[in-house]
C-alpha cells in the first residue's frame, strides 16, 4: 500500500520531484494572493456592520488556515517518519515548521488588528485566540526541538514526537468557537448550503485561500529542497547539482 513511498526515501528522487512542483506552486502561489487579496482589499464591497476593517480577512483567513494545515501535514510527515524511519521525512518537519510558524504569527498579527476596532482590544484571552497562540509555541519548540541535539536524527524523532502529540489542538482550535463561549466568530467559509458571505466577498476569499496553499507548499518545496542538499552534501550526486548550477551560472555572466 505504501510503496510508492519507497523511492522518495531517497533524498535524489525527493530532490527531483520536488524541483518539478516548485515552479508551478510559486506561478500558481503568485497569481492567487495577487489577485485573491488584490480583489478583496480594493475591490470587494464594504461589510454592512463592520465596514472596510473586514477586510483583513482576505490576509488572516488563509494564513490561519494553513497554520492548522501545515501543523496537520507536519505531524503526517512525523508519523511516517518515526514507524517507516524514512530520513526525508524527518527532513520535512524542519522544512514545514518555519513556514507554519510564520502563518502562525501572520494569522495573530492580523487578528489582534481586526480585533482592535470589532472588539475595542488587541487581544483577549479568548478560547480561539489562546489555541492558536499555543500553536506558536508548538511550532517554536518543534524548531527548538530538531535542532537542540548534536545527533540530527534524535533531534528529528524528538520534533516528530512532539508533532504527534501537539496535533491535539488543531481540532480545538477549530472547535473552540463551538465548544466555548468566545468573541471569535463561528466559520463563514464552510458554510455552502448556507453562506455567511455574499459571492462578492466569497470569492476573492476562495481564491486568496487557494493562493496562500501554493505560497505554502512552495514555500516548503523550497525549504525542504535546500534540507535535502545540506543533509547530502556529501553525496556524488549534489555536487554534480552544484557544480551544474556554478556552470550555468557561469555562462549567464
Amino acid at each position: 500500500m505504501w510503496r510508492w513511498l519507497h523511492p522518495y526515501a531517497k533524498g535524489e528522487a525527493s530532490y527531483r520531484l520536488l524541483g518539478k512542483m516548485l515552479p508551478w506552486f510559486s506561478v500558481l502561489a503568485v497569481i492567487g494572493v495577487v489577485v485573491g487579496v488584490g480583489w478583496g482589499l480594493a475591490f470587494a464591497p464594504p461589510d454592512y456592520q463592520q465596514g472596510d476593517s473586514y477586510r483583513i480577512i482576505f490576509i488572516h483567513v488563509p494564513a490561519a488556515l494553513y497554520s492548522m494545515g501545515s501543523f496537520t501535514g507536519m505531524a503526517i510527515v512525523a508519523l511516517i517518519a518515526l514507524v517507516w524511519q524514512i530520513r526525508t521525512a524527518e527532513w520535512s518537519i524542519n522544512a514545514i515548521a518555519p513556514v507554519g510558524a510564520v502563518m502562525t504569527a501572520i494569522s495573530l498579527f492580523t487578528g489582534a488588528v481586526w480585533g482592535k476596532p470589532m472588539w475595542g482590544t488587541w487581544w483577549e484571552w479568548d478560547a480561539r485566540l489562546t489555541s492558536q497562540l499555543i500553536l506558536l509555541f508548538l511550532y517554536i519548540g518543534v524548531i527548538a526541538l530538531y535542532h537542540a541535539f548534536e545527533d540530527k536524527r534524535t533531534g528529528a524523532k524528538a520534533a516528530a514526537i512532539l508533532s504527534l502529540v501537539g496535533v491535539v489542538n488543531v481540532p480545538i482550535i477549530h472547535y473552540s468557537v463551538y465548544w466555548w463561549n468566545t468573541l471569535h466568530q463561528t466559520s463563514t467559509i464552510t458554510k455552502f448550503a448556507k453562506p455567511s458571505m455574499p459571492m462578492s466577498m466569497a470569492t476573492p476569499l476562495y481564491i486568496a485561500l487557494f493562493g496562500f496553499a501554493m505560497l505554502t507548499a512552495a514555500l516548503i518545496c523550497w525549504r525542504l529542497r535546500n534540507e535535502i542538499l545540506k543533509q547530502e552534501l556529501h553525496r556524488p550526486w549534489v555536487q554534480q547539482e552544484l557544480l551544474g548550477d556554478n556552470a550555468a551560472q557561469t555562462e549567464g555572466q
